[in-house]
């Protein structure tokens, strides 16, 4: 299994499909979210290579509906426990400190995963900006 293409660009398909996904959507549209967390194991489960930097990504809603064009900034590897605060701070989600940030995460991957995620747990952290007239 590999992640859908749109457009001839893989996808980004933020959060859990509905609100969350429209929500996180919508913060990258206007400005205030550009990173997001993927666990590393979803990579491997489903076969899929790590986003790579300058390389472009469809956001898309829930219907892969194209939104707009990303380009990632930033690929790094970590686990759970050792995200930055910066990098919490780039995801725009309106967290007030790593713990809450950690808190939401790990709250979001159990509910949507059922995954228990440990501080030792691997996250690829990805840094993206949006590209200008890129809706579609």
């Amino acid at each position: 299994m590999s992640f859908p293409t749109v457009d001839g660009f893989r996808t980004m398909e933020l959060g859990t499909p509905g609100a969350l996904r429209a929500q996180l959507n919508e913060f990258v549209l206007h400005g205030s979210k550009r990173a997001t967390a993927g666990l590393l194991a979803e990579y491997v489960e489903e076969s899929e290579p790590w986003e790579t930097i300058g390389e472009r990504l469809a956001l898309v809603d829930d219907d892969l509906n194209r939104l707009g064009l990303i380009e990632i900034t930033r690929v790094e590897p970590t686990t759970f426990g050792a995200v930055t605060w910066e990098f919490a701070q780039a995801e725009g989600e309106g967290v007030t400190d790593l713990a809450d940030w950690r808190e939401q995460h790990r709250a979001h991957w159990r509910n949507a995963d059922g995954r228990a995620i440990t501080d030792d747990t691997g996250v690829l952290c990805l840094y993206f900006v949006l590209l200008p007239d890129s809706g579609h």
